[in-house]
């Protein structure tokens, strides 16, 4: 069977399928029940064709004329305008009368650069929609009502949540419960007709109930199911920004934003709406989730325009919102991508085919069993010498063997088996939002309980992310300055001139920013390290704005994962100007030529002093601190800001030690992924010797594992690092492009299921190539989470860990319902087929098998597949990339579980009678009552047995799964009453309590057996 499943339904991969791969398998399907439920959670194909044709329309008509002036590098500047997009319908207010309705969308020709300047600029467009460039839009919740009643607001049109009724009349859709409707209106018409009511209507209301439970039950899982999902798609869409309102900045949702806003973007920011650029530096802008144009866009003052759901590329800026919502482009996207769907997953594909193959079987089974019942019926008749006379008794007879055949298909066809991904999977979502973990690809789920390898970032993962500046080295001394009286303290060594130019440095080569809140107080806005850096800054007696305001940007160039450095050039009050540098220590010493000595002069950088300063990174990095070093140049005169920042002929200013304290609990979830398998390496822009420290600290750097740096790494040829990647634990100083590197090699030539985890935009490539793209919640770009599968919202990597385990948990929980489901199709196949065969009926009626239909399908899949997760999980090795989903293990169970039941239900056919005391005239329904309840309660005890499959301990967290035990409770009490008090309805006849207890015992020996089969080695 997994050679057929691998042929036919092994081309769906768990991330970038292609639309063939996913069109083929569906088909390949043959017999399918209900495909309005079957296909539900699959991706819709005819939407996600229109909504590249949307792509393909947009990029023509964002075409520029003279594309060959379309920025090609970061070098170059010019470009000529792109599109614009409408601008704010006309108010209905006296402040925004004059807004111009639109300019002309789409299309960045030089026109519309005309016709925003025929409106004044964007000076004048911020003036007519009555905001200020510096101050944003008045925070008055009054003002701010009427923008949204005149401009809209910033969501986009989604699909109406579906009611309760249409997924009851989406599971009525089913053709084989369709046709079960058919013959109980037969029988309801012909029973009155012959018997009279109401006992001619039992066997059809019978019939009619079972099918209106089986509806309702799966309906009210469906709409739990689509209730989780939609919490999730919430989850999902918190993006928030920096905007500034009434002059203060702070943090907003997209959502919330109204045209009129100045939002600030910097790298790996999406685009939030329609806008025009303001100030900003090095500004390139991603537009390929728009257009399908792979080549950044330059965005400045002389092309100003963008676009909402861009992605910033490099550099920041602020923008001011012209349109929101529907009105852009993006929203018309959005609202076709969103009925695109996500990718169905590899293993509900694979169910899918295991349904296909077994519904097959099931069909042939159910045509021989109806023709088997009709030949015996017809031969009776012969016999009789009546076959020309038919009774309504004989029409009833006909159609029971009917109804017989139908419901075999019902539950031959394990229609629940793809479902029962979607409601593990759900489930387990859920489960993980509330351990921080959002999951934004269904198939990562699964997937991550496959991994073997884990890539981690360091900072902010292994470690907490709260950063302080504890020791500098400047003037070639070295201090601790963890405290506010030791910062004051090296503030009153310096020399003035040093102090000087070190706030320069702190406070002009920053990303972040000081700013005063509504509350009054002073907020540090920016990553952990610049804050850190500006703490240090503020420390030191420095005034932010008050050096700010001394000097003008001239040009800024952001931080670089790859240059492992970012820098400005600044105008200084004399006009002269000056380029600051900050990053990794080792490569902007090795820019440096000069240094300020104890004295504040600018010194000769000489080998001594050379040696000197790296032993302090070194006896930095040794601590596990993570060092800056701080240079300054003067720059020549005719610098312009389309020139390059200076990469060599600085002064080295100083360097800084930042302590960043490893995570509690990382050490222990390590030494758990060990135990599971999995192998955790770090992989860090940071100096190699704190890295190691850091490694060494969580237990990832064991004896005999190798630490390299990204330069060496890149330079190995393929011989080399297949000798290589095994082994390495820690890679430091590494670029994007050498984790994809690592990434790619474990993967394709160690077949290892790896997860990344990622934050900046530059990881995006990375969380691309990876099985599991983990991006970081807190610290992570918009960039990286997009590409990412998973979202860690605490940054945490015992979360990760946690990942892992509901991975594993989903994956052996779909298992464990496979094999459940398989044994009763076994079961129920072989035994009607092969009583029809040889004793010409049928001992399990219509209604029965319904009922037993639901008890395996959706109640199963209820119990089975919501069991969370336990601590053993992580004990297991990794199932890895060529697991087989149905093993031997479960084939073993399925064999062993299914031959046990097929006896015993087979001996009660035999010698049933004698057995249980049944005799008078209506044996034969008492003896079918029995097969029933004792078929039934081998599959409640089965369903016990199953919570293991290879354990023989079932009973083990039981009680932990209130799921599992009301599924059990109520299975068992709508037994008691089917039997005992809806006889005329199901074909049933009350027991008494010894028949009752033997029933129990029966199914219960299951349990034994299940444990003897489990020690049968495979």
């Amino acid at each position: 069977m997994e050679s057929y499943l691998n042929e036919n339904f092994g081309g769906v991969k768990a991330k970038h399928s292609s639309d063939e791969a996913l069109g083929r398998w569906r088909k390949v399907v043959g017999v399918v029940k209900n495909p309005t439920r079957r296909f539900r959670f699959t991706a819709n194909l005819g939407k996600r064709s229109e909504a590249a044709a949307m792509k393909r329309s947009n990029q023509r008509s964002c075409a520029s004329p003279c594309s060959s002036r379309r920025r090609r590098s970061s070098s170059s500047t010019g470009s000529l305008p792109r599109a614009s997009t409408r601008c704010p319908p006309t108010s209905r207010r006296r402040a925004t009368a004059s807004a111009p309705r639109s300019w002309a969308p789409s299309s960045r020709a030089t026109s519309n650069v005309k016709r925003l300047k025929s409106h004044g600029g964007v000076e004048g467009v911020a003036s007519k929609l009555s905001t200020s460039p510096s101050d944003g839009v008045a925070a008055s919740e009054d003002k701010l009502a009427s923008r949204r009643e005149v401009f809209g607001v910033n969501r986009f049109a989604e699909a109406e949540a579906r009611s309760f009724w249409v997924f009851v009349w989406e599971a009525l859709q089913d053709m084989t419960l369709m046709i079960l409707a058919a013959c109980a209106l037969v029988s309801l018409v012909v029973g009155v007709a012959t018997e009279g009511w109401p006992r001619g209507a039992h066997d059809g209301l019978g019939i009619v109930a079972s099918i209106l439970l089986v509806v309702f039950v799966t309906a009210t899982s469906d709409y739990r199911q689509s209730l989780q999902f939609k919490d999730l798609d919430k989850e999902k869409k918190k993006i928030t920004v920096q905007v500034t309102r009434s002059g203060y900045r702070q943090k907003l949702s997209i959502y919330d934003l109204l045209a009129g806003d100045i939002v600030h973007l910097s790298i790996g920011d999406q685009v939030p709406a329609d806008g025009l650029f303001v100030s900003g530096f090095s500004l390139l802008i991603n537009e390929s989730s728009l257009t399908g144009e792979s080549e950044p866009v330059a965005v400045h003052a002389e092309n100003p325009f963008l676009l909402s759901g861009t992605k910033v590329q490099d550099g920041s800026c602020k923008m001011l919102v012209t349109t929101v919502g529907m009105r852009t482009q993006w929203g018309k996207l959005m609202a076709t991508l969103s009925e695109g769907g996500d990718d169905e997953t590899p293993l509900q594909v694979k169910l899918n085919g295991v349904a296909t193959i077994i519904g097959k079987i099931g069909l042939i089974f159910a045509v021989v069993t109806f023709a088997v019942l009709t030949q015996s019926l017809l031969r009776r008749k012969i016999s009789e010498g009546s076959y020309f006379s038919w009774t309504g008794d004989d029409a009833l007879e006909l159609l029971e063997f009917f109804a017989i055949a139908v419901t075999i298909v019902v539950v031959a066809v394990p229609e629940g088996l793809p479902l029962a991904v979607t409601l593990s999977l759900a489930f387990a979502m859920k489960k993980m939002m509330n351990d921080k973990a959002l999951v934004r690809h269904l198939a990562a789920c699964e997937t991550m309980g496959s991994a073997t390898s884990i890539c981690s970032d360091k900072t902010g993962t292994l470690t907490t992310n709260h950063m302080t500046v504890v020791k500098a080295c400047i003037c070639g001394k070295t201090k601790e300055v963890n405290g506010a009286s030791e910062t004051k303290a090296l503030s009153s060594e310096l020399p003035d001139s040093v102090a000087a130019v070190l706030l320069q440095s702190i406070f002009n080569n920053t990303g972040g920013d000081v700013v005063t809140n509504q509350g009054g107080k002073r907020e540090i806005l920016g990553t952990p390290t610049e804050t850190a850096i500006l703490e240090f800054g503020l420390s030191l007696g420095g005034d932010f704005q008050a050096v700010r305001k001394e000097s003008t940007l001239v040009k800024v160039e952001p931080f670089n994962s790859a240059k492992k450095r970012m820098g400005v050039v600044i105008q200084l009050p004399n006009g002269s100007l000056r380029a600051h540098c900050k990053g990794a220590s080792e490569i902007i010493l090795a820019s440096c030529t000069k240094y300020l000595n104890e004295h504040g002069d600018v010194a000769a950088l000489d080998s001594a002093t050379v040696d000197h300063l790296n032993a302090t990174i070194d006896s930095f990095a040794n601590e596990a601190l993570r060092t800056l070093c701080l240079a300054y140049v003067d720059v020549t005169e005719g610098f312009s800001a389309k020139d390059q920042i200076p990469m060599d002929g600085y002064t080295c200013i100083g360097i800084v030690g930042i302590k960043d304290p490893v995570r509690p609990g990382v050490k222990e979830s390590v030494a758990i992924c060990r135990s599971a398998g999995i192998t955790v390496r770090m992989v860090t822009g940071d100096n190699i010797n704190t890295a190691k420290a850091i490694a060494r600290e969580c237990g990832i750097l064991t004896e005999g594992g190798l630490a390299i740096e990204g330069p060496e790494f890149r330079i190995k040829n393929s011989e080399e690092l297949f000798e290589l990647v095994p082994k390495i634990q820690v890679m430091a100083r590494s670029s994007p492009l050498d984790k994809h590197t690592l990434v790619k090699h474990l993967r394709t030539t160690f077949d290892e299921v790896v997860a990344v985890t990622g934050d900046g935009t530059n990881d995006a490539p990375a969380l691309h190539e990876a099985d599991i793209g983990l991006a970081m919640g807190i610290a992570g770009t918009e960039v990286a989470k997009e590409s990412a599968d998973v979202i860690i919202l605490d940054d945490n990597f015992s979360t990760i860990v946690t990942v892992a385990k509901w991975g594993r948990s989903v994956y052996i929980n779909i298992q464990k319902f496979v094999q459940f489901q398989l044994t009763v199709n076994v079961v129920a196949l072989i035994v009607n087929f092969s009583s029809a065969c040889l004793i010409g009926s049928a001992p399990l009626t219509a209604v029965q098998l319904l009922w037993v239909n639901m008890i395996m399908d959706t109640l199963g899949a209820l119990a089975l597949a919501t069991e969370p997760p336990n601590n053993e999980l992580m004990k297991r090795t990794p199932v890895g990339r060529k697991g087989n989903f149905i093993s031997n293990i479960m084939w073993r169970n399925i064999l062993g579980q299914s031959l046990y039941q097929f006896i015993v239900i087979w001996y009660l056919q035999a010698e049933g009678k004698w057995l249980f005391g049944i005799d008078g005239d209506n044996s034969d329904l008492a003896l079918n009552t029995v097969i029933f309840n004792c078929f039934v309660f081998c599959q409640v005890f089965n369903e016990v047995s199953s919570r293991e499959m290879e354990r023989v301990n079932v009973f083990q967290g039981i009680l932990d799964n209130n799921v599992f035990i009301a599924v059990l409770g109520s299975t068992v009490v709508f037994q008691f009453i089917i039997i005992q008090f809806l006889g005329d309805f199901v074909n049933t006849t009350p027991l008494t309590f010894t028949q009752w207890m033997t029933c129990i015992f029966i199914g219960f020996i299951g349990m034994p057996i299940a444990v003897v089969v489990k020690m049968i080695p495979v």
